[in-house]
């Protein structure tokens, strides 16, 4: 039986971190499993006007870091295909970013939803720079009762680590939230770190990077998770 492909949307450098660690992560995810699967990088400059041509032969999505992204229509394009097909999507740090503004434009109609990194001047900046830079910073997240989260973690917290300057602005948490997109994660000041699409057989976006684990050479249960979820797809 040929290995599932997952398909990683962003731009490989290889002096990004995350982009290192993520086939490692995937890799040890596979062999803790026992899941067979493919990780194939897809450069956003690569998509173009049919993205979900493109991407039929992959089984599963994730969007990496290292945002602003070559093509950013494309990589919200991609994430939108995972989200409309019900593929297994993983978000991490841009990812994280980047989920939300697709599901604000594409499922709330906020076509005016903006990161400010790319669009410092925007109305509805529903990405905003943090309070407190979180660029090789590590904290605790508290996961919400109920979520898949909570179940793939098994635990009610976790130390995680992050790489970004930008997260979910909480003045528009309220009306971003307010459909089958659900805050899951926390951090212990109360902030959104980690979102959930319920009714998707799989689709979680962290704005923490749990493929860093792997640089320790352990597998992730986030990761594992999706793993899982891409080979049954």
């Amino acid at each position: 039986m040929n290995p599932r492909r997952i398909a990683l949307i962003g731009d490989f450098h290889p002096e990004v971190i995350a982009h290192r660690a993520i086939p490692q992560a995937i890799r040890l995810a596979a062999a803790q499993t026992g899941r067979s699967v493919e990780a194939v990088w897809v450069g956003t400059a690569t998509l173009g006007r049919d993205v979900p041509a493109q991407l039929a032969d992959y089984d599963a999505i994730w969007c990496v870091p290292a945002s602003p992204y070559a093509n950013t229509e494309g990589a919200l394009a991609a994430i939108r295909f995972a989200r409309e097909s019900h593929r297994p999507f993983l978000g991490t740090c841009g990812g994280f970013q980047h989920a939300l503004l697709e599901y604000a434009r594409n499922v709330l109609g906020l076509h005016g939803a903006e990161h400010a990194e790319t669009a410092p001047d925007a109305t509805m900046p529903l990405i905003a720079p943090l309070t407190c830079s979180l660029v090789e910073k590590s904290g605790i997240i508290v996961f919400a009762k109920g979520s898949r989260l909570l179940g793939i973690y098994g635990a009610g917290e976790a130390e995680e680590t992050y790489h970004c300057n930008f997260g979910l602005n909480p003045g528009f948490e309220r009306l971003l939230l307010e459909g089958a997109m659900r805050v899951c994660g926390r951090d212990q000041a109360g902030e959104a770190r980690a979102v959930e699409l319920v009714g998707h057989p799989f689709f979680i976006a962290t704005l923490y990077q749990p493929e860093r684990a792997a640089l320790q050479g352990k597998a992730h249960p986030l990761v594992n998770a999706f793993v899982v979820a891409a080979a049954s797809a």
